[in-house]
């Protein structure tokens, strides 16, 4: 019997190293894609910020209930970039701080966006956040937040007259992948560019270091994994969800004349502390 139980406790260890193996192999494949940030563009970030403001834009988020859009939205409000933001979900969310009295809900049935497509007007920029994963709700569920929801979502956001759409989607996403998680994305990832937004960003972070409040046990090992490394190491394969936001926001400030940008996970953290945050 006792060593039965071991057997067990050496199986999981095994398919666990296996599951890091993978990702990290995975995750390696699209370095260098990215987008940095040169001192040039640090020493004016505020200036930029200051420019951003006085254009009085407004702002949509995606997924504000989750873990990177809820860390979104507290740094949008505290740097005050949009003289509009709204949040759409499927659910209201409660708020006791006084700073987001004056952010605006547009709660959804995502199985129906046609119906609220009215939520999705007159946003010059939008943040999408959404995202499951195929533990909580099967492969079929998955498929559909993360793919046709984000989907819908962008078209709407399209027609309604938004700008510059920002994409949250992972380290190693590629539609040709044989992992149905790194597929998706990077199918979604295509298909929204068939949209063609005059700006289009795509930040693929890898392992996000936060402290969930879903609970998500294989992300957390992995968390626990990349705590152990060297630091150095540590941040080419992950990242804190802050410095994913932060990263979002300085780069929305900072004007382009690219139709497309990949930000990855190198970039993020270089976009991240521009301002030594």
């Amino acid at each position: 019997m006792r060593w039965s139980k071991s057997l067990s406790a050496g199986a999981a260890v095994a398919a666990v190293a296996a599951l890091v193996t993978a990702l990290l192999l995975l995750w390696c494949e699209d370095a260098g894609q990215g987008t940095g940030s040169s001192m040039a563009e640090t020493a004016t970030l505020p200036k930029l910020r200051e420019d951003f403001r006085m254009q009085n834009k407004s702002v949509f988020i995606l997924g504000a209930s989750g873990e990177t859009g809820r860390v979104l939205l507290k740094e949008i409000l505290e740097q005050s970039l949009f003289s509009k933001v709204t949040i759409i979900g499927r659910r209201k969310l409660t708020f006791d701080e006084e700073a987001y009295k004056n952010v605006n809900q547009e709660v959804v049935d995502f199985e129906k966006l046609d119906d609220y497509a009215s939520a999705f007007q007159g946003h010059d920029v939008g943040f999408c956040c959404l995202g499951t994963t195929r533990a909580r709700a099967g492969a079929e569920g998955f498929v559909r937040v993360d793919r046709d929801y984000v989907l819908k979502s962008a078209e709407l956001a399209k027609a309604g007259g938004c700008k510059h759409f920002n994409l949250q989607s992972s380290k190693g996403a590629d539609k040709s992948s044989s992992f149905l998680y790194l597929q998706v994305k990077g199918e979604v990832e295509d298909r929204v560019e068939e949209l063609k937004f005059d700006r289009y960003s795509i930040f693929r972070p890898g392992v996000l270091l936060c402290d969930r409040q879903e609970s998500r046990p294989t992300e957390w090992l992995v968390r626990k994994f990349f705590g152990c490394l060297p630091a150095s190491w540590a941040n080419e394969h992950s990242v804190p969800v802050v410095t994913v936001c932060r990263a979002m926001l300085n780069n929305a400030v900072r004007p382009s004349d690219k139709k497309r940008e990949v930000v990855d996970n190198t970039a993020i953290h270089s976009l991240g502390k521009a301002d030594g945050s």
